[in-house]
């Protein structure tokens, strides 16, 4: 997604790391739309440019007017592993109260994160977490249980070419969380029985930029002749990719089809990738609502700086219109489950 939305550190194998002492588990809290009225809250996505990050930012901005704080956003124009440490400086400067981010990094943004803590700022990740680092931020909204998405995706793309058949990743940066915890479960899925026939040729890098991208994906079809899928856990990868295979007209029914031709899948808006399902470029894909990422983070980051939700392994709050969340380890909350579209659902969304 440049991550649509990714969106892509994606979590299947969460480690560890520096793991926060939980605290007493507190009762059930609701944040109320006066309980932050005048906060500062500001969201750093990966990067300028992304659909997918602007359908969070819509999130964000609905629920700070519901609850009456001032929001702002701002972001790098590239994906780098450090390329948003001079906005997370800056915002230490104007004096925030809440500071969101998907990281470009896990480990990158340690320093500054904590300066930002020092100084009273709460610190939440969104999207992606800080993999094995989780002490340097308070807590973490990811779009949905990270662990089942590297499956998700190999079984519905496994389901598409009859399980057997080479095939590739095309992700985001090296450095994504999200996208290197998806990638493991994907290899680890992939040891099963049950994928047996489906042998993992190549996983390259798009940086999250429609151009790389492209120069990615027609190089798979150039090394790969064979290939039978490609899974792209990212919104800006995928439809990269999707207008690339149509082009070449590698994808099922198209001109140069090897044989019942090459299936391609991954995690993308509903928006961008409806053309593609009109033309049967590509069969299926999945995602979230990264709207509903957006409202349930700015929501729960009030909750915490005003002191009515505590982040606690085990606690639960809810959210107006989501309903009931829970943290789980490391103080991680899930968004929601991953939705499948297809063309019987895809003309159901709009984001």
């Amino acid at each position: 997604m440049r991550s649509i939305l990714a969106l892509l550190a994606l979590s299947l194998l969460f480690v560890a790391g520096c793991e926060r002492r939980p605290e007493a588990a507190p009762a059930a809290s609701t944040s109320t739309s006066s309980s932050g009225k005048g906060l500062k809250v500001v969201y750093i996505p990966k990067n300028t440019g992304n659909p997918y990050f602007s359908e969070e930012i819509r999130g964000f901005e609905e629920a700070c007017k519901e609850i009456g704080c001032e929001f702002t956003t701002v972001a790098p124009s590239t994906a780098e592993a450090t390329s948003q440490l001079s906005f997370i400086k800056d915002q230490i400067q104007r004096g925030v109260d809440i500071l969101a981010i998907t990281p470009n990094s896990p480990d990158a943004l340690n320093a500054v994160l904590d300066q930002a803590r020092d100084k009273g700022i709460i610190v939440i990740t969104v999207d992606a977490d800080l993999v094995g680092n989780e002490s340097h931020r308070v807590a973490a909204v990811l779009p949905t249980d990270f662990s089942k998405v590297g499956e998700s995706q190999v079984e519905l793309l496994g389901s598409q070419i009859n399980y057997e058949g080479d095939i590739a990743i095309l992700s985001a940066t090296t450095d994504a969380p999200n996208q290197n915890v998806w990638i493991a479960g994907m290899k680890e899925t992939l040891k099963q029985p049950k994928y047996a026939k489906m042998k993992l040729v190549d996983t390259v890098y798009g940086d999250d930029e429609p151009e790389k991208s492209t120069t990615e994906c027609g190089a798979l079809l150039a090394k790969h002749p064979g290939l039978r899928g490609i899974i792209s856990p990212t919104s800006v990868g995928l439809a990269a990719a999707a207008q690339t295979i149509q082009l070449a007209g590698v994808y099922p029914g198209g001109a140069h089809a090897q044989g019942p031709g090459l299936m391609l899948t991954g995690l993308s808006t509903p928006n961008q990738l409806k053309p593609y399902i009109d033309k049967g470029v590509v069969t299926a894909f999945q995602l979230w609502s990264p709207h509903d990422l957006g409202y349930l983070a700015a929501y729960m980051a009030v909750g915490i700086k005003t002191g009515t939700i505590k982040p606690s392994e085990g606690g639960s709050f809810d959210v107006p219109k989501l309903g009931p969340h829970q943290f789980e380890k490391n103080n991680v909350v899930n968004t929601g489950p991953l939705v499948t579209f297809d063309k019987t659902n895809i003309a159901s969304f709009n984001f």
